[in-house]
């Protein structure tokens, strides 16, 4: 059997819905209540899986914007030099 849980579960709901409405970081907000940066990263996971499975924390949801816009400009820069090489291919054929 497991370690009781060292922080009670109003403690974490209250952690996570204070991180949620500021606009400090995890680690600040983790800091400020005395935790590990780690314990409320877990405890923001949790709260996200339970309450819509599949939905994103925040962290997760700016990752995916900034992979998003990367791939989008990593498209474009293969459509570019795709079309350079085209370009080059036919002006080595003459």
């Amino acid at each position: 059997m497991g370690r009781p849980a060292k922080y009670p579960e109003e403690f974490r709901r209250e952690a996570v819905a204070l991180y949620r409405g500021s606009d400090r970081s995890r680690a600040e907000v983790a800091k400020s209540l005395g935790i590990g940066h780690g314990s409320l990263a877990a405890w923001v996971k949790a709260a996200a899986r339970d309450e819509a499975p599949g939905a994103l924390d925040p962290d997760e949801r700016a990752e995916l914007e900034r992979l998003r816009e990367e791939n989008k400009d990593l498209r474009m820069d293969r459509e570019i030099l795709r079309k350079a090489a085209a370009y080059v291919a036919r002006k080595t054929n003459r």
